[in-house]
């Protein structure tokens, strides 16, 4: 299954890559003079520690309903920065084959809400805006199992390893179960080994309750 996720993201990423990118519902979009911009996410929702891809659409819309004329061009007069809290960064747009979408390749290293900024001129219109984007998720909302569920199965199986190496050194006790013994040096050894494993089921408990 993690072979198979692994390839899934691989594939994902190499369509984005090359500018095939899948039209969203959920994205901004503002407007100025007679330009329409809309911004969002490739991927959506965004997880942070993914490649994904901001991706915008800028056009000029027609007389008729559903008509419009992609912008092309525009990054070539317009500056675009990624912030996020008081972070920012200046960003490359690469253009999409179909004209007024763009795309740039990113990867969220925390979660929260991100925004473009744009500022410069489009065909001698000046633009100054700043469009934020569908906040970025933690990856557990694409985990599963969730991880809290397996450390908690991984502890239980870990107490019920405890249980039986007791239980066996309760029954060496108590010659429920015999041991040919050498003047008892068998014996000692097969009590100090059982002590070793329980000690260290327990170490391997603490670690992973101290890692949950």
């Amino acid at each position: 299954m993690i072979v198979v996720n692994i390839a899934l993201f691989g594939i994902i990423g190499l369509i984005f890559s090359v500018g095939m990118i899948t039209p969203s519902f959920a994205h901004t979009t503002v407007h100025v003079e007679q330009y329409e911009i809309e911004a969002g996410w490739g991927i959506e929702p965004p997880v942070v520690g993914i490649r994904n891809d901001l991706v915008l659409k800028i056009i000029e819309r027609g007389e008729n309903e559903g008509k419009f004329t992609g912008i092309t061009s525009v990054f070539k007069s317009v500056d675009a920065t990624v912030m996020f809290g008081g972070a920012s960064k200046k960003i490359n747009v690469n253009s999409d084959p179909r004209p007024g979408y763009y795309f740039s390749p990113i990867i969220p290293t925390k979660t929260g809400t991100y925004t473009i900024e744009l500022k410069g001129k489009i065909n001698g219109t000046p633009i100054d805006v700043k469009i934020p984007v569908e906040d970025v998720e933690p990856t557990a909302i694409l985990d599963f199992p969730p991880s809290s569920s397996e450390g908690t199965a991984d502890v239980a199986a870990l107490k019920n390893a405890i249980s039986s190496l007791q239980k066996d050194i309760s029954n060496l006790k108590s010659g429920e179960t015999s041991i040919q013994s050498n003047d008892g040096i068998a014996y000692d050894f097969a009590i100090f080994g059982l002590s070793i494993a329980t000690a260290a089921i327990v170490l391997a408990i603490i670690a992973l309750i101290k890692r949950k």
